[in-house]
């Protein structure tokens, strides 16, 4: 479907964003956020309570406020492995986002799931670069979403992350090129009379930057890589909005307006305003909603279940770059409850992101806040040659910080990371032998990665021997190895090496 039979306008009234019209100055604020995962936070920063509390105070401050959000927050989180992301659309329904971007988090539960939360939604959701497999718009999803604010035509172009069939389940839908199609979106608004053009975009920083480089917009808010940053080259503002909301940077366009010979002339500058939401009082509304869904996990969740004698390490940058201790502990009960040779985990699966210290006492809670997205093992057999090709693509992205790094039981890599992608693992040990080419080997893994998720298409075309109705929760497998064993205590031992270190 063509751009302009997406262009979608919605003109809103001085009642709800006002301004004088024809002003010869004009204060605009757009508040951006994403990656907002877990309910309540870290408990002195972040989640929805303190976000919804910023939001409503940057409406009352300046009505003339677009409240932007670039994705990611139906998954994961505790919570949303049991409601598949409910929460998170009933308490942003309290501060309604004046448009709201898919991340790819948003299909990790399904197109389906998806196409729920859209109608459960008060407000629109929208992408320039999601169709449907014939090319049509999907029901309840917009395309560009040009708003009038205090006489100035601001179109918000909202574009997703093309790789998300990649990492999650997107069943059908097809997702356009988010550079090309951003860039050609933006261009085309601009030519029908956009006054300001905003991107509200979910993808890395690496595409953020081509999108950046392309002066076709005038501001980018910009989620997917968990960090916060700020930046202006005098021609295109940009936000990288953090995660789960514990820092927030509202932008304040002062913009002078000129009309000569009913022309208009639009001069601005941006202001950053750095916001860390340790220091916000909760919106009371919200935090009641929090408070009841932190009451209800408690219940079920606090039980002990076994100790870890040694430290562990679930950090993103570790179980997406190395051998990391949490990442072997979950291998290890994958591979103990399915009797397979070898186990792989992808680290991007593993989502705490937190250390814990010798002697800590393990909680249901905590197995399934690093297993948040309800996985089920599987057991497949397949030859070494395509465990190989498994393992090539597992470490193909680590230079990205990408999740399809693996976490390993039963077996021993060597890699290098300088060499060719697909000719990057050097040596492959399977219970201390040499990996055999031909030899049939018995392989658990989650079913995500199973149906090729992550790119771990090797991994198909097996014998599955059990199937996803047979297996378990990956979540629930690590539970009943911690049980079982009462203390675990996983070391980095070595499973995977980088060559010459």
């Amino acid at each position: 479907m063509s751009f302009s039979m997406r262009l979608i306008v919605v003109l809103m009234g001085a009642s709800c964003l006002a301004g004088p019209v024809g002003a010869d100055t004009i204060k605009l604020t757009l508040l951006g956020v994403g990656d907002v995962y877990n309910f309540a936070g870290n408990g002195t920063q972040g989640g929805f309570a303190r976000l919804n509390a910023v939001a409503k105070a940057e409406r009352a401050a300046n009505p003339n406020t677009l409240y932007l959000f670039d994705g990611d927050m139906l998954s994961p989180s505790l919570l949303s492995g049991f409601d598949k992301g409910q929460n998170t659309v009933d308490l942003t329904n309290l501060v309604p986002f004046d448009l709201a971007v898919p991340g790819n988090h948003e299909f990790d539960f399904g197109p389906a799931n998806f196409a729920e939360k859209l109608k459960a939604s008060k407000y629109p959701w929208a992408a320039v670069n999601i169709t449907a497999r014939d090319g049509s718009a999907l029901p309840g999803l917009g395309g560009v979403l040009v708003k009038e604010v205090a006489g100035l035509n601001i179109a918000l172009i909202p574009i997703a992350q093309d790789t998300t069939p990649d990492v999650a389940s997107t069943g059908d839908l097809v997702f356009l090129p988010s550079v090309e199609t951003g860039i050609a979106a933006a261009k085309a608004a601009r030519a029908a009379g956009a006054d300001l053009v905003v991107g509200v975009v979910q993808t890395d920083i690496y595409n953020d930057l081509k999108l950046v480089h392309s002066r076709a917009f005038d501001v980018i808010l910009s989620g997917d890589d968990h960090i916060y940053a700020t930046y202006y080259d005098g021609i295109t503002a940009y936000v990288e909005t953090s995660v789960d909301a514990r820092y927030l940077a509202p932008v304040d366009l002062t913009i002078d307006v000129t009309v000569k010979d009913g022309k208009k002339t639009l001069k601005w500058v941006p202001s950053f305003r750095f916001i860390d939401t340790a220091g916000v009082t909760p919106d009371p509304e919200t935090q009641a909603r929090v408070d009841a869904y932190q009451a209800q996990l408690d219940t079920t969740l606090n039980g002990e279940i076994g100790s870890a004698a040694t430290a562990m390490d679930s950090r993103r940058n570790v179980v997406r770059g190395e051998e990391s201790t949490m990442g072997d502990l979950i291998a290890d009960a994958m591979r103990a409850a399915t009797g397979a040779d070898v186990a792989i985990m992808n680290g991007g699966g593993i989502r705490a992101d937190r250390t814990y210290d010798a002697g800590t006492k393990l909680t249901r809670r905590d197995i399934l806040t690093e297993l948040p997205f309800g996985n089920v093992t599987q057991l497949t057999e397949i030859p070494g040659s395509q465990l190989l090709a498994a393992l090539e693509n597992g470490v193909s992205q680590v230079d990205k910080g990408a999740g399809r790094f693996p976490q390993v039981s039963g077996m021993t890599l060597v890699y290098d990371p300088t060499a060719e992608v697909g000719k990057r693992v050097s040596e492959v040990k399977i219970g201390g032998d040499a990996l055999e080419a031909n030899k049939l080997y018995k392989v658990a893994v989650n079913d995500y990665i199973l149906g090729g998720g992550d790119g771990y298409a090797a991994l198909g075309g097996g014998r599955l021997i059990n199937d996803s109705g047979a297996g378990a929760l990956v979540a629930n497998d690590v539970m009943a190895y911690v049980e079982k064993l009462g203390t675990v205590k996983p070391t980095v031992e070595g499973r995977i090496k980088v060559l010459g270190h």
